[in-house]
C-alpha cells in the first residue's frame, strides 16, 4: 500500500495540471480524471514492477564484475574502519550507498589490510568466510532501488514537459532501455551519477516556476552525482548556466526580455552560485560522512598534473582525496589503452567509439524515438524552453566522453538514455496524424527487444548487428564481457561437460574456484597439453594473440555461456 499511495501522489502531481487544464477546458468532472490518474499510475507501477524483475534477476545470477568488488570492498572498510585511502579514483557517495546493502549482511573482513584495492575486494567476497552471492546482491540492491526511483524522476520530468501519455512513454524507453537495466543491477557507479545528475536538472526546470526550494534541492542532487562520480564535474557549469535561465524566467516580467533585467540577472548569478555551493556542501558532507577526520594521506601512486587541469585540481574548494582522486583519473586519461569496435582492434582511442558503441547496443526503436524527440524538443513550441536543460547537459557530457582515452563501453554515455527518454516523450506533441500510434509501436519494439535479451542485458545488441549472441564480434569489455558469467559457467559445466577436462582464460575479477571451477590457464604449460574443453572470455578472444590465438585457432568451437564466454573443444 504505500508503494501505490506514493506512485499515487507522483502521477498526480505529475499528471494534475495537465488534467485541470483540460477540466477547464472541456468541463469535465473530476471522477475521469481520478480514473486517469489511477490508470497511469498503474502503468507507471508495472512498468518499474518488470523493470524490478529484471533487475533483481541479473543481481541474482550474475558474479561479480571487474569493478564491483573494489567498490563493495572499499565501502566495506568505509563502513568498518572510516577509511578514505581506498579506490580514491572516485568520491565516496556511491560507494556509501552500496555499504547500506551491506549492513543487512555483516559481512566480515579482518582490520587493517593492506594490500591493493583489487586485492581488497578478493579478501572481503571469497576469503573471510562471506558468501559472494549473498554479499553481492545485498550491495546490489540499493543500486536497483536508486534506479527504480530515477525512473519516477524520468516519468514526472516528461509528464510536465509532454503530459501523461509522453510521461509514459519516456518511462517505458528507461525502464526497458537493456543498457540501464544491465548497469542498474550492478554494484557501480554510473547509474546513480547519472540518475543524480537528472534528478538536478528536473530541479531546475521546476525552478522556472518557484526557484525556492527548488535551486537547493537541485544543487544537493547535482553535488550527489559529482561526490557518485567525477565525470560529472563538466556539467556543472552547464547547470549552473540553467538555475540562471530558470531564475530569470521566475522573475521575468511581462514585456521584458528574460535577460534584461540587470537586478533580475544579478539575483539569478547569485541563486546559481547558492546551488554550486549546495553541491559543493555535499561533496564535503560525503566525505566527511566516511571519516570526521579527513585524515588523508597521498598515495605514492597519485601523477603530478600540470597546465590549466594542475590549475584546476589546485583551484576547487574541495577535500584533498577529491583532489588526489582527480590526478588519479588524469593519469588514466595518460595510460596506453587498447580498444575493439566492430571487429577491429587497435590501441588508443577513437573519438567516435561511443557513437558507434551506442548504436550497437541501443534498441533500434530507442534510437528512432531519440532522434525524433530531440528534433521535437527544438521544433515544438511547447517543447522548445526544455531543450537548453534536457539536451545541453547531454551534449557536453557525451562531447566530454568521446574525448576520452577509454574506449571501454556505453556505460561512459549512461546519462543518454535517461536525458533522451524525456526527450523522446516530445513525439508526441507533434502535429502530424499517427504521432501517438507510431510512438506506440516503437515502445513495443523497444519492449520486445529487450525481453528477448532476458536476463543477459549486459552483452545486449540490437537485431541489426545480431542480438547479444554477436555483440562479441563488435564490441568488448563492460559493453559485453565483464566477467559476470562464473556462475552460469560453473552450471554448465557440472550439466554438460561433467568429467571433462576444463582449460579457462576468465578476464575478469571474480576467483573461478569459489564457483567451483577447477580450471587452470592453457597459456601456462605446452600447447601439446591442452586437450579438452577451453573456456575463453570473448574479450580475450577478440584481442588472443600468440599461444593464445593459436590454441583457438586449432580448436573447435561448442557452445556459449552468458554470451560472454565462449566454449571450445579442443582434441
Amino acid at each position: 500500500m504505500h508503494v501505490a499511495g506514493v506512485l499515487d501522489r507522483v502521477t498526480r502531481a505529475a499528471v494534475g495540471p495537465v488534467a485541470r487544464a483540460g477540466e477547464l477546458r472541456l468541463g469535465g468532472p473530476r471522477r475521469p480524471r481520478r480514473r486517469m490518474a489511477v490508470a497511469v499510475a498503474v502503468v507507471v507501477a508495472v512498468l518499474l514492477a518488470q523493470m524490478a524483475v529484471a533487475m533483481v534477476t541479473a543481481a541474482v545470477e550474475q558474479t561479480p564484475t571487474i569493478d564491483e568488488p573494489v567498490y563493495v570492498g572499499t565501502a566495506k572498510t568505509y563502513l568498518q574502519e572510516h577509511s578514505l585511502r581506498f579506490n580514491p579514483e572516485h568520491p565516496p557517495l556511491g560507494k556509501l550507498v552500496i555499504a547500506t546493502g551491506l549492513l543487512c549482511v555483516h559481512a566480515r573482513l579482518a582490520p587493517g589490510f593492506t594490500g591493493d584495492q583489487g586485492a581488497l575486494g578478493r579478501r572481503l567476497l571469497y576469503e573471510s568466510g562471506n558468501d559472494p552471492w549473498q554479499l553481492m546482491l545485498w550491495a546490489r540492491l540499493p543500486v536497483i532501488v536508486l534506479t527504480l526511483l530515477f525512473g519516477l524522476v524520468v516519468f514526472a520530468f516528461a509528464t510536465e514537459l509532454a503530459g501523461p501519455v509522453g510521461g509514459v512513454a519516456a518511462l517505458a524507453l528507461y525502464a526497458f532501455s537493456p543498457d540501464v537495466i544491465a548497469h542498474g543491477s550492478l554494484a557501480t557507479l554510473d547509474v546513480p551519477m547519472a540518475g543524480f545528475l537528472l534528478t538536478s536538472v528536473w530541479l531546475l526546470w521546476r525552478a522556472r516556476r518557484r526557484p525556492m526550494p527548488h535551486l537547493p534541492l537541485a544543487g544537493a542532487a547535482l553535488g550527489a552525482s559529482v561526490a557518485t562520480k567525477m565525470s560529472a564535474l563538466p556539467a556543472v557549469p552547464v547547470l549552473m548556466l540553467l538555475a540562471v535561465l530558470s531564475y530569470a524566467y521566475a522573475r521575468r516580467t511581462p514585456g521584458s526580455g528574460l535577460l534584461r533585467a540587470p537586478r533580475v540577472l544579478a539575483l539569478g548569478v547569485a541563486g546559481a552560485v547558492g546551488m554550486a555551493l549546495v553541491a559543493l556542501a555535499v561533496v564535503w558532507v560525503a566525505y566527511l560522512a566516511v571519516d570526521p577526520r579527513l585524515r588523508w594521506t597521498t598515495p605514492g601512486q597519485v601523477p603530478a598534473v600540470h597546465g590549466l587541469r594542475g590549475l584546476a585540481v589546485d583551484l576547487l574548494p574541495v577535500p584533498e582525496p577529491f583532489r588526489d582522486g582527480m590526478r588519479i583519473q588524469f593519469g588514466f586519461e595518460n595510460q596506453p589503452w587498447r580498444g575493439f569496435l566492430l571487429g577491429h582492434r587497435y590501441h588508443g582511442s577513437l573519438w567516435y567509439y561511443l557513437p558507434a558503441a551506442l548504436l550497437v547496443k541501443t534498441p533500434l526503436g530507442m534510437l528512432a524515438l531519440w532522434a525524433v524527440g530531440a528534433v521535437a524538443m527544438v521544433a515544438v513550441p511547447r517543447m522548445r524552453p526544455a531543450a537548453p536543460y534536457v539536451l545541453l547537459p547531454a551534449a557536453v557530457l557525451l562531447a566530454v566522453a568521446m574525448n576520452g582515452a577509454r574506449d571501454l563501453g556505453v556505460r561512459y554515455a549512461l546519462f543518454l538514455p535517461m536525458f533522451l527518454a524525456v526527450a523522446a516523450a516530445g513525439v508526441v506533441t507533434l502535429r502530424w496524424r499517427g504521432a501517438l500510434g507510431v510512438t506506440a509501436a516503437l515502445v513495443v519494439c523497444v519492449a520486445v527487444s529487450s525481453l528477448r535479451t532476458y536476463p543477459y542485458y549486459l552483452p545486449y545488441a540490437n537485431e541489426a548487428f545480431g542480438g547479444p549472441a554477436r555483440t562479441h564480434l563488435h564490441l568488448h569489455d563492460s559493453n559485453v564481457d565483464w566477467g559476470q558469467d562464473l556462475g552460469r559457467l560453473a552450471d554448465r559445466l557440472r550439466e554438460r561437460y561433467r568429467h571433462e577436462r576444463v582449460w579457462l582464460v576468465y578476464k575478469g575479477s571474480g576467483v573461478p574456484s569459489a564457483y567451483g571451477i577447477h580450471a587452470p590457464d592453457p597459456r601456462r604449460v605446452p600447447p601439446g597439453r591442452v586437450h579438452g574443453l577451453l573456456v575463453v572470455s570473448d574479450s580475450s578472444v577478440a584481442w588472443a594473440r600468440g599461444r593464445l590465438a593459436a590454441l583457438i585457432e586449432h580448436s573447435r568451437p561448442v557452445d556459449e555461456v552468458g554470451h560472454s564466454l565462449t566454449v571450445y573443444r579442443r582434441t
